[in-house]
C-alpha cells in the first residue's frame, strides 16, 4: 500500500487554524474541540478529563497500552490589578516573557468578548538615556483606550481574566513555519498527523494506542500528571519542542548544539528509558530519518517526567522538534523536522510489540 503523504492541504489548513486559536494554560478547551474534531476519523473513541486533556484511542480493548503525548497549552498573562488611571497590569500565566511585551497587541479574553489593548512602553524622546529601563514586570503594562477604572470594568476586564497575544501563523521563506504557540501545539498537530498516518496506510496495531493532548504542561506538567493515572500506560513517548540553539546570545557550552533542519532531537536523561530510546534512534538510523540529540541533565522539563515517573515507573522517551524564540510571538520550526518527527514516531510506534516491557533485567 503507498503511503499516505505527511502533510497533505488539509493538514495544513488544520495547522493554521488550531495554531491561530487561543488556548491559554487552564482554557485549552476550544482548542482541545478543534484538534478533536480533526482526529475524530482515525480513532475509535476520546478520553476527556475534568480539567481539559483529551485522549484519541485506537485499540481502546488492548490490555497493552501507548501514549504518544503533546501539550495543547500556550502562555498567557493574567489581569492582576487595574490602575484608577484604567492601566492594567499582569502576572505571568506560564513563563511568559516580559521582555518582549513592549508594544505588543493583546487579547483580553471576557464574558463579553476579546477587549483588544497593547503593551505601552515610553517614546524613546522621554527617556533617561543614563538611567535607561529594560521592560519589567513592574513597569509593563496594557492600555485599552480607557481613562479609569471604571472604563476598564465597563468593558467585561477584570481581575483574573487572561491575555494572550493576536499574532497568527505564517510561512518564511518556503519552509519555516512561524506563529506564537508552537510551543507545544505542534506537538498535538503531529500526534494526530501520527494517528491519521496509520489509518490512511491501514495499520493494525498490536496495543492500544492512547493520542493524548495533555493540558497545563506551562506551568508544571500538571494535566500529564492527571491523564497518566488514568491511562495506565506502559509506554509512553513524547514531543515537544526544544531550542534553537545557532542563534545569537546562546551559549553551547551549556546549551548544547541543536538545529531547525537538522532533524528531531532524542533526549538524554534519567527519566528517558535508555531501551525505548535506543529502539528509536534505531528506527531513526534504519529508515534514514535525520535525527539530533540532546543532553537533558537532571531532568527534561517536559511532559516525559510526568509519565516516567507515574504509576511505578512508565519507560519513557521524549523526541523534541529543535524551535528558535521560544516563548515569544515568532516561534519557528522547519517544516522538514515536522514531518521527520512525524514520520519517527510513527515508525517507532510500529517496531513496540504488545508485552514489551523495556526491563533492563531482560
Amino acid at each position: 500500500m503507498k503511503k499516505s503523504k505527511i502533510l497533505d492541504k488539509k493538514s495544513m489548513e488544520f495547522l493554521e487554524n488550531y495554531l491561530n486559536n487561543a488556548a491559554p494554560t487552564g482554557y485549552e478547551a476550544k482548542g482541545q474541540k478543534l484538534w478533536m474534531e480533526y482526529l475524530k476519523p482515525y480513532v475509535d473513541e476520546f478520553i476527556t478529563d475534568t480539567y481539559g486533556t483529551a485522549v484519541g484511542v485506537i485499540n481502546p480493548e488492548a490490555e497493552y497500552k501507548v501514549v504518544i503525548e503533546g501539550h495543547a497549552d500556550e502562555i498567557s498573562w493574567y489581569v492582576n490589578y487595574i490602575s484608577d488611571e484604567g492601566l492594567i497590569y499582569v502576572v505571568r500565566n506560564g513563563g511568559s516573557d516580559h521582555q518582549i511585551a513592549a508594544s505588543k497587541r493583546v487579547n483580553i479574553h471576557t464574558k463579553k468578548g476579546i477587549v483588544k489593548g497593547v503593551f505601552g512602553w515610553p517614546a524613546i524622546h522621554t527617556r533617561d538615556k543614563e538611567k535607561e529601563q529594560s521592560p519589567k514586570m513592574d513597569n509593563i503594562c496594557i492600555d485599552v483606550g480607557c481613562s479609569n477604572k471604571e472604563e476598564v470594568e465597563k468593558l467585561g476586564v477584570h481581575v483574573g481574566c487572561v491575555i494572550t497575544y493576536p499574532d497568527e501563523f505564517f510561512v518564511l521563506n518556503e519552509d519555516k513555519f512561524v506563529c506564537r504557540a508552537l510551543d507545544n501545539r505542534i506537538g498535538g498537530f503531529m500526534i494526530a498527523q501520527v494517528a491519521k498516518l496509520l489509518k490512511e496506510n491501514g495499520e493494525k496495531l498490536p496495543f492500544g494506542l492512547y493520542i493524548t493532548n495533555s493540558v497545563q504542561e506551562e506551568i508544571g506538567l500538571r494535566g500529564a500528571e492527571m491523564i497518566t493515572h488514568r491511562i495506565q500506560p506502559n509506554v509512553a513517548i513524547v514531543t515537544d519542542v526544544t531550542h534553537d540553539t545557532t542563534t545569537p546570545m546562546i551559549e553551547k557550552k551549556t546549551n548544547g548544539l541543536n538545529k531547525i533542519g537538522d532533524g528531531p532531537v532524542i533526549s538524554y536523561a534519567p527519566a528517558v528509558q535508555n531501551k525505548l530510546r535506543e529502539l528509536i534512534i534505531d528506527t531513526a538510523e534504519e529508515k534514514n530519518i535525520p535525527f539530533q540529540r540532546h543532553a537533558s541533565s537532571r531532568f527534561t522539563g517536559t511532559d516525559t517526567d510526568a509519565f516516567a515517573y507515574s504509576n511505578g515507573g512508565v519507560p519513557s522517551a521524549l523526541i523534541s522538534l529543535p524551535l528558535r524564540y521560544m516563548h515569544t510571538t515568532v516561534e519557528m520550526v522547519h517544516k522538514d523536522d515536522v514531518e521527520n518527527v512525524i514520520n519517527l514516531i510513527y515508525e517507532s510506534l510500529l517496531k513496540i510489540k504488545s508485552g514489551d516491557s523495556f526491563s533492563y533485567f531482560e
